[in-house]
């Protein structure tokens, strides 16, 4: 099987049957293993193709004679790939992204829909002054959203808190390639252990500078082969979601809530900090899920995580309590643009509208059961006030015995944030994360 095949596959799985990016991506590497160049063409291919998806079927509008939902789903995709090669892919060469748009188009169409192909793409080629892209000068928005493909909604915010040139550079940022993190587990190894190991595997890696017990990752082989990933001693985590669990901060002996657990990477880092000796209640309200915790649990053999199903707003109906609590809600997911390729085009204004009453009733329900003089941790990894700052500031107008500690006073300096935790991805060079710590009153 060839890159575009390949790619064309993954991106039926996510666009046509809503399957998550990351996780049609592994299955793919896992069902046909390509090498080398072919490989990474192929990756390049099904991510740029979907961080481009709602660009592209605005530029694909202007060659058509009908609307593309018109279009059989899968010579859409096919359409979608050959357009992210013409426009955004300038070392692919223009006929080659034809003529393999047309063998496919036959694969999985008729004689029909590959003429449709070669005259929609053959035509962007003679003709891409048909594309009306929108001014920099009079329509600013528009133009960074779809100059780097991000929605208009989301555009706006950005452009509204930073102005042009900087939003301009988050959005570049957000369409580069995601860093890795990995996350060493400090039970089995240290960070030089665990580095050096890693460099012998053939890792181009380095101690991460924002998390204690993280490493940086620069290029790598393919993961699946690494001894050190499918051992106990480390697991892949982003830099800066692993800065949450020390937030959290849990100490030896203490019971601590992981509300929102699943797939289980904080809840194993709180039991790693905690050195396996207390216990970890990981909660999620979704079945299936829990096994991700398990599997992971067992992978870095952590014996103090006890999995629980529940409904993260109605944690008080379990009437037990917690030392500490880390509240990872659901969100917009804003700060992942980068690593999640498909999520900018899969979520709405009016979601965010929605996911905030989530996640104000999940930190209520989590302060209900938090013993006094405890700790509550809210994160997120989203970049938006409604579900960020104003949710906090809702949640301490009606719950006057919890008061908010200073990210800058826990952790000793403001390199993360003075009041809040909050960072920003082309800043840091991470997801974008949220994180505010909030103290119930002894």
């Amino acid at each position: 099987m060839k890159a575009r095949e390949w790619a064309l596959q993954v991106l039926n799985q996510v666009i046509n049957e809503g399957a998550y990016a990351n996780i049609a991506l592994d299955k793919q590497h896992r069902k046909v293993n390509l090498e080398g160049q072919e490989r990474s063409f192929a990756v390049e291919l099904t991510r740029g193709t979907l961080k481009a998806w709602g660009t592209l079927d605005w530029m694909l509008s202007f060659y058509l004679n009908r609307p593309l939902r018109e279009i059989d789903p899968i010579i859409a995709n096919i359409l979608r790939m050959g357009f992210f090669q013409l426009f955004f892919l300038d070392k692919t060469p223009p006929s080659a992204a034809c003529n393999e748009a047309v063998e496919l188009a036959k694969k999985y169409g008729h004689g029909g829909t590959a003429k449709l192909v070669n005259g929609v793409l053959r035509t962007a080629v003679r003709e891409p002054e048909k594309v009306v892209w929108p001014s920099p000068e009079t329509e600013p928005i528009k133009y960074l959203a779809r100059k780097y493909y991000h929605p208009v909604w989301v555009v706006k915010r950005w452009y509204e808190e930073f102005g042009f040139d900087e939003a301009e550079t988050l959005l570049i940022h957000n369409n580069g390639a995601p860093t890795l993190g990995i996350r060493v587990q400090t039970l089995k190894n240290s960070v030089e252990e665990c580095l050096s190991s890693l460099e012998e595997e053939g890792f181009v890696c380095a101690a991460s500078e924002l998390s204690p017990d993280g490493i940086e990752v620069f290029s790598h082989p393919p993961l699946g082969k690494s001894e050190v990933l499918r051992s106990d001693r480390a697991t892949i985590q982003d830099e800066v979601a692993q800065l949450i669990s020390h937030l959290v901060n849990p100490q030896v002996s203490e019971i601590v809530l992981d509300v929102c657990a699943a797939p289980g990477r904080k809840s194993t880092h709180l039991a790693q900090l905690m050195k396996d000796q207390g216990k970890v209640i990981a909660r999620d309200i979704y079945e299936h899920k829990l096994d991700l915790i398990r599997d992971n649990a067992r992978r870095l053999n952590l014996s103090s995580i006890f999995v629980q199903l529940g409904d993260g707003t109605k944690i008080e109906e379990t009437g037990e309590t917690y030392d500490r609590i880390l509240a990872d809600v659901p969100c917009s997911g804003l700060g992942t643009f980068q690593r999640r390729a498909d999520v900018r085009w899969r979520k709405s204004e009016q979601q965010i509208k929605e996911l905030s009453k989530l996640q104000l009733a999940i930190l209520t329900s989590s302060s209900k059961v938090l013993k006094p003089s405890g700790t509550l941790v809210y994160s997120t990894c989203t970049l938006n006030k409604e579900e960020n700052e104003q949710v906090i500031e809702k949640f301490l107008e009606k719950n006057t015995e919890f008061q908010l500690i200073p990210v800058e006073q826990a952790v000793g300096h403001n390199k993360f944030g003075e009041k809040y935790m909050k960072l920003w991805p082309h800043k840091t060079n991470t997801d974008g994360f949220f994180a505010a710590i909030l103290k119930k009153k002894g």
